[in-house]
C-alpha cells in the first residue's frame, strides 16, 4: 500500500533560509510553523528533542489523517507492529521537504507494509 500527499501547488512556501532551531522556533511563536511529533503520542511517542520537528501549518493534520485512518487501524488489526517516520531535509533547513512514513509487521513485512512520502514543501512537491 502507498500514499503520497501534497500541500500545495509547485514548490510552495520557501522554508530554506530556517537553518536553525531557534529560527524554527520564531516561525512557531509566529503562527507560521507547527511542532509535530514524528512518532505520534497516540503510538507511543514522546515530546523530546529527537521526535519533534517543525513543519509547514497544515502539515501536522495531513500525518494524523494518515496515521489515524491508515496506520492505526492495522496496528488494531495486528497488521503492523513497527512503525518509522524519517524527516527528508533539503540543504541547511530546519523544516523537512518530506516525511518518509513506513508501517510493517516484523513477521512478514513483504505483505504487510505501509509505504509512503509526504511532502511539505520544496523540491519534494515537485515528484511524480
Amino acid at each position: 500500500m502507498f500514499f503520497r500527499a501534497w500541500l500545495g501547488v509547485g514548490v510552495g512556501p520557501d522554508f530554506s533560509m530556517v537553518d536553525s532551531v531557534q529560527k524554527a522556533e520564531e516561525l512557531y511563536a509566529q503562527a507560521q510553523l507547527e511542532r509535530m511529533l514524528l512518532l505520534p503520542a497516540e503510538f507511543g511517542g514522546g515530546d523530546f528533542d529527537q521526535n519533534v520537528v517543525y513543519v509547514p501549518v497544515g502539515f501536522t493534520a495531513a500525518k494524523a489523517e494518515i496515521d489515524n485512518n491508515v496506520i492505526s487501524p492495522l496496528i488494531q488489526e495486528g497488521k503492523v507492529q513497527a512503525y518509522s517516520a524519517v524527516p527528508e531535509y533539503e540543504g541547511a533547513s530546519f523544516v523537512p521537504i518530506a516525511i518518509q512514513i513506513s508501517a510493517w509487521h516484523p513477521d512478514s513485512p513483504e505483505t504487510s507494509t505501509v509505504a509512503g512520502t509526504l511532502a511539505a514543501w520544496g523540491s519534494a512537491l515537485e515528484r511524480g
